[in-house]
């Protein structure tokens, strides 16, 4: 109580200056008490929402390289095919002149046609996939804003208004 004391008293040392110690000391006391208070029931929950957040994200950039993956591994597969296609017909053409330019217009377009084929289901297959990923982490961005909703307001809003903050904060995201 010596140092309380000696900086309560306003007419010498720090007191002169309007220092309470007896004000510092709730103040620390306070500030002490809040740390704690938010660290156990507010860091916790929105440490591990971001956690989850970044999860979510990673797995979609992986999705991505993975779709370019294969895409490039199609494109190859078409150029495969269209340079085989190209030599049968050349093969075709040395065989017989005449009936090899007919061989040749009918290769090419079936390698043609095939890799259509082949590039419509791949694109197909992107397009899913990306929706897939895309609805995905729309839901888990829903989930997120609610449950920091929860976290901020200490209390769950009704559906009306989770939808429609949801989807502000949606629209603040494609921005």
């Amino acid at each position: 109580m010596d140092i309380v004391r000696h900086f309560g008293d306003s007419s010498t040392g720090i007191g002169a200056l309007g220092f309470s110690g007896s004000a510092f000391l709730i103040q620390l006391i306070t500030f002490i008490l809040a740390y704690f208070v938010l660290r156990r029931y507010a860091f916790g929950p929105i440490l591990e929402a971001m956690r989850r957040r970044k999860e979510t994200i990673d797995q979609g950039v992986q999705l991505g390289e993975q779709m370019k993956k294969e895409k490039a591994e199609l494109e190859a597969k078409v150029d495969s095919e269209l340079h085989a296609a190209r030599l049968e017909a050349d093969k075709i053409l040395g065989e017989a002149h005449t009936s090899g330019r007919q061989a040749i217009q009918a290769a090419e377009e079936a390698a043609r046609i095939k890799a259509d084929g082949i590039l419509a289901s791949a694109d197909d297959r992107i397009k899913q996939d990306t929706a897939l990923a895309s609805k995905r982490l729309k839901n888990e961005l829903s989930g997120l804003v609610g449950e920091a909703t929860e976290a901020i307001i200490h209390e769950k809003l009704d559906v009306k208004k989770d939808a429609s903050l949801i989807d502000r904060a949606l629209k603040r995201g494609e921005a």
